[in-house]
């Protein structure tokens, strides 16, 4: 059984996808044990106590310290005794004393092909609005391992999405979650689940 701890900021999209293909079985041998927002008013925390999961809010204001915020949250993580931290939507900036205590267990869908429109200050509809500013004519999504940079893990899995001439930024939103992150992000955390990903200098490979 691998066992998650998905962290969140907002509505929770990515979580309900992660939510329906387990409960439709296309998603074996895989639990959620804890849902971590950043935000309290995240409408993911609603989701995943309608399902039964574990779910709190942890903000860096209610600490005093940057330190103690990132051992809190450590801590709460460590508690679960997950065997995959995913970053579904969650626009904290994960501590390096997470990143290298679960060193190739945390991956993070990203809402374009990276290594386009990422890193510091590519998140939400900032995005997309970056996309259609410079008039590509595809983009899509990314599903990462995450490390100590901003967006420059190993790729996992990729999925792209056209952009159309009609698009605003928030239909482009929506398109690309429907057709690229729900798809892909319970696709790699199948493939862990399954033991097929190889990292190979900072390569991601997937068995056969």
């Amino acid at each position: 059984m691998l066992k998650l701890a998905v962290l969140v900021s907002g509505g929770g999209t990515n979580l309900q996808a992660l939510i329906d293909q387990i409960n439709q079985k296309k998603l074996t041998d895989v639990k959620i044990e804890v849902v971590i927002s950043s935000s309290k008013k995240a409408y993911a925390i609603e989701r995943a106590r309608h399902y039964g999961i574990p779910a709190t809010a942890m903000s860096k204001k209610d600490y005093e310290t940057k330190e103690q915020f990132e051992h809190a949250l450590l801590e709460e993580i460590d508690r679960y005794q997950v065997d995959l931290v995913v970053l579904a939507g969650c626009l904290l900036m994960i501590p390096e004393i997470i990143v290298r205590k679960y060193k190739n267990r945390i991956i993070n869908i990203h809402p374009a092909l990276i290594p386009s429109f990422c890193g510091a200050g590519y998140y939400g509809l900032k995005v997309h609005e970056a996309v259609l500013d410079r008039g590509v004519k595809v983009t899509g999504a990314t599903v990462h391992f995450v490390d100590e940079g901003c967006d420059t893990g190993p790729i996992i899995l990729q999925k792209a999405v056209n952009v159309l001439d009609n698009d605003t930024a928030e239909i482009l939103q929506r398109r690309v979650m429907e057709q690229a992150e729900w798809i892909i992000l319970p696709e790699a955390v199948r493939l862990i689940a399954e033991n097929k990903l190889m990292i190979e200098d900072n390569i991601v490979k997937i068995k056969k």
